[in-house]
């Protein structure tokens, strides 16, 4: 009898736990060395620097400004007609190559400003599709111009040139989009 007894106080198998801490560890700190994390970069702009505001800012003859106005029901106006994103390469590209033919666009493409307002509750997205549109309207430019001088389009002008020599393209059709504020007592 003493045999079956020794059998039957026989313990039970156990796993052991002392080193889960150590591996749980370990995979805590090799998924947070291997994730990434994905940052919203925003839109790359180089703002201007701001101004003095003892300093008025130059006059702009209002003909030399194009007005986009985007409201916050997500309509588009173009010098305050109701328009659509697509149309506003064609009037941009109207507006800055005029040499002031039109009374209507600007004098000069250096004279030349295109102002997007928003209001704050503007659809985010038609914001950005009207932005694309602005520059796309000035690569159109810039292409063209390019193609003139013999290169197939503007990046590869861009590409052909010295580190420090002058852009003429960009010279000669600067961007000046102005990116206005809200007003304050919208939304």
């Amino acid at each position: 009898m003493g045999m079956l007894a020794k059998k039957k106080q026989r313990r039970e198998a156990e796993i052991p736990t002392s080193s889960m801490a150590d591996i749980a560890f370990l995979l805590l700190i090799f998924f947070l060395v291997t994730t990434t994390i994905d940052v919203d970069t925003g839109i790359g702009m180089t703002l201007p620097p701001e101004l003095d505001e003892e300093i008025e800012p130059p006059p702009v003859k209002e003909r030399n400004i194009l007005k986009i106005l985007i409201n916050e029901q997500g309509q588009v106006l173009l010098e305050d007609k109701p328009s659509s994103v697509a149309q506003i390469r064609q009037e941009v590209m109207t507006h800055v190559t005029n040499n002031g033919q039109d009374a209507r666009y600007a004098e000069t493409p250096r004279k030349a400003v295109v102002s997007i307002k928003t209001d704050r509750q503007t659809p985010y997205n038609l914001y950005i599709q009207t932005l694309d549109e602005v520059w796309m309207a000035y690569f159109e430019i810039w292409d063209t111009d390019a193609r003139a001088l013999g290169y197939p389009n503007y990046q590869e002008y861009r590409s052909d040139l010295a580190e420090d020599a002058e852009n003429e393209i960009r010279e000669k059709w600067p961007a000046q989009i102005s990116l206005a504020e809200p007003d304050p007592g919208a939304g």
